[in-house]
């Protein structure tokens, strides 16, 4: 981990090479969480897993002046960045898919409701940009949390919060979203626990 943020303070510094070096390190686990949300994909018109990385891999050396304070920072733009991919992929897919009859694929178990290439993905994303209006800190969970694949005990150790606090945020933050997306339909119990 020492490694990460000290080649994220070269690469802030100006250190072409040091994007090169840091990769081989952060890629097993941006590949592992790109694995897990098509991992579950039937359908061979979706990103595979490579290329979302490879996508994330383009936005990271397209960024020109970059500000790390430290891993937390990094995984906390990754997250967002991957979340960015899957949603202008929806988009894409929803553009060339439209009443085709395949059969959705959820973003993740916790949020069952929202299916990869899914309109709800767009609306999840323009529900989680409100929400981060009120309270960015909230969407950061989200990302990390659903979108990067932490676990609730990563994720309160990069955000330096409580995993007490994570799992209690992300309670509020599922029934919260739930309700944006499906305003008139009851909040399932399952969501609320």
């Amino acid at each position: 981990m020492a490694d990460i943020t000290i080649l994220l303070r070269k690469w802030e510094a100006g250190e072409a090479d040091a994007l090169e070096q840091l990769i081989p390190l952060v890629y097993p686990q941006l590949r592992q969480v790109a694995a897990a949300y098509m991992g579950r994909e039937k359908r061979k018109d979706l990103l595979q897993p490579t290329a979302l990385v490879h996508e994330l891999y383009l936005k990271l050396i397209q960024q020109k002046r970059v500000a790390w304070e430290d891993r937390r920072h990094f995984y906390v733009f990754s997250a967002r960045s991957m979340r960015m991919i899957l949603i202008d992929h929806a988009r894409s897919q929803q553009a060339q898919s439209r009443g085709s009859g395949i059969v959705p694929v959820p973003l993740n178990e916790a949020l069952a409701w929202v299916e990869i290439g899914s309109p709800e993905l767009i609306e999840l994303d323009m529900a989680l940009e409100e929400l981060h209006a009120i309270d960015p800190a909230k969407v950061r969970l989200v990302e990390m949390r659903y979108f990067l694949g932490c676990t609730a005990e990563e994720t309160a150790a990069l955000l330096d919060i409580s995993k007490a606090t994570v799992d209690r945020e992300l309670r509020f933050i599922k029934a919260w979203l739930f309700q944006r997306l499906y305003p008139d339909r009851p909040t399932p119990k399952a969501i609320e626990h």
